[in-house]
């Protein structure tokens, strides 16, 4: 009877033990699912969520955004993804350049080689010697936990290197700027084996060094990921941000026009139209003084003419009414200092008397965390780009690039796509007197009825990547059925 007992307790035990690994086995699953529900989600339910046009997924998103359903707007499993196991080729250091968004799409980049290439990612460090001089800190403007924990199905990101190996760096350190525009083999046959070598490599340039078209199909979803799921504002950003985008949405439907008329930009592009020689020659003085800007003589009209300057407020301001938008209209200006100030924007505050900028809307006690730090200024704007009914970019830097992106991403959301080559000629009949206004508004409205940020195919330009259109600008694999045009014809 004793050992009766026994076998009977033993065969107990294991029903037990098979049961543990068998619910082990079944929690397992269930977490690798909820992890593909969340790099998924988005795309599998982009018919559900958009209908037609797209619109009930923006809707979610925006709320979420706003606050009303944050559990919508994480577009994170629910539970931990878990943790990739693979041997590291070594860590790569990456110091990003540029402003928010060309440092942004930098840092998606960045992730994805270094997934491509089995490295051990370090946190980026922020660009802090451009013209803006901003001292953020990745921590300052993403949630560094969140960036780091979402993605650690895919790959090892830490925050500091091991401190032998940060001793072995002092002394000397391989850095390089990869090759702009490179493809995924350039980095196997050229980065993998230095990386190997040196145990750690560091990325001085992370813009564009990575091709917009020809990479596989999942590189390109991860760059999605890391851009709409992993890049996470801090929790303060994201709330006054959210404050931002529940004060507008208030008032009805809003427009957010990316003014892109500060110093830096006119200085950068030579653009001087409107301006007076003594503010000509401050921009002119301003480009001489930044070495890394490597043109120097610009002929701003030629420049004009070609498309290549933003519009100047008071162009704005005749496009806007061309366009249709009523004196009621609430535009919020997403952009840092109007170069020229008050003065350049009168005839855009005649003409829309509801145009609002956030330090208008927030309290100075609100904004001054964030006084000094373009970048997480930026980032509210950003933000309320996002959640607007409509998005107008005046000239098509990273930001509007970016932006233009994501609100694709969130149901094709309507963003109206200024073709300035066309607008600046219609421009300069009708201020000549030889177009009049009905012939300048139906000209403006024709000119960009398939520019509203629909479904498209990206253009790609073989041996010419400047040229074609941007991922980011129109993300096509990561946006479902609906993402090109040959899908919707």
């Amino acid at each position: 009877m004793v050992v009766a007992a026994a076998v009977a307790r033993r065969r107990r035990l294991w029903r037990w033990a098979m049961r543990a690994v068998a619910s082990a086995v079944l929690w397992t699953a269930v977490v690798q699912l909820a992890s593909i529900a969340g790099l998924w989600r988005p795309r599998a339910l982009a018919d559900c969520w958009g209908g037609g046009g797209g619109s009930g997924g923006a809707a979610a998103g925006l709320a979420a955004l706003a606050g009303e359903d944050r559990t919508t707007a994480r577009l994170s499993p629910l539970a931990p993804v878990p943790r990739r196991v693979y041997r590291s080729n070594g860590y790569l250091l990456v110091t990003c350049n540029g402003g928010l968004n060309q440092m942004r799409a930098g840092i998606c980049d960045m992730v994805t080689i270094a997934r491509h290439l089995n490295l051990t990612l370090v946190v980026p460090e922020l660009d802090k010697r451009s013209f803006w001089a901003d001292p953020s800190d990745f921590g300052d403007i993403f949630d560094v936990n969140h960036f780091i924990n979402s993605l650690r199905d895919e790959l090892m990101i830490v925050k500091q290197l091991p401190l032998k190996l940060q001793l072995k760096t002092r002394r000397r350190l391989y850095s390089m700027p990869p090759i702009s525009w490179s493809n995924d083999t350039y980095y196997l046959k050229r980065v993998l084996p230095i990386a190997r070598k040196h145990k750690v490599i560091h990325f001085n340039k992370t813009d564009a060094r990575l091709a917009n078209n020809g990479l596989p199909v999942h590189l390109q979803m991860l760059r999605c990921r890391v851009n709409f799921e992993a890049l996470r504002f801090t929790p303060q950003i994201e709330a006054l941000g959210r404050k931002l985008i529940s004060t507008l949405k208030k008032s009805g439907q809003f427009v957010v026009l990316h003014l892109r008329y500060e110093m830096d930009m006119l200085s950068f592009s030579g653009c001087a139209h409107g301006c007076s020689a003594k503010e000509t020659e401050e921009l002119t003085r301003m480009r001489y003084a930044y070495p890394w800007w490597k043109e120097k003589e610009i002929d701003s009209e030629f420049k004009r003419l070609q498309g290549l300057c933003p519009l100047t407020p008071e162009e704005i301001t005749l496009v806007l009414k061309a366009l249709g938008f009523m004196k009621d209209t609430l535009i919020y200006i997403a952009s840092g200092e109007i170069y020229g100030g008050e003065r350049r924007l009168a005839a855009l505050k005649a003409a829309y008397p509801k145009l609002v900028r956030k330090e208008k809307i927030l309290s100075p006690e609100e904004l001054r965390p964030f006084q000094n730090h373009s970048t997480q200024m930026a980032a509210l704007d950003y933000m309320v780009s996002i959640a607007s009914d409509v998005f107008i970019p005046s000239y098509d830097g990273n930001m509007a690039r970016v932006v233009e992106g994501h609100r694709r991403y969130t149901g094709f959301r309507k963003t109206i796509l200024l073709d300035r080559v066309k607008l600046v000629k219609l421009l300069d009949l009708f201020q000549g007197g030889a177009l009049s206004w009905d012939g300048f508004s139906a000209a403006v409205k024709a000119a960009h009825q398939n520019h509203m940020g629909q479904p498209t195919d990206r253009r790609a330009i073989p041996g010419r990547p400047k040229e074609e259109d941007y991922f980011y600008a129109n993300p096509q694999e990561c946006l479902g059925s609906k993402g090109g045009l040959g899908d919707v014809l």
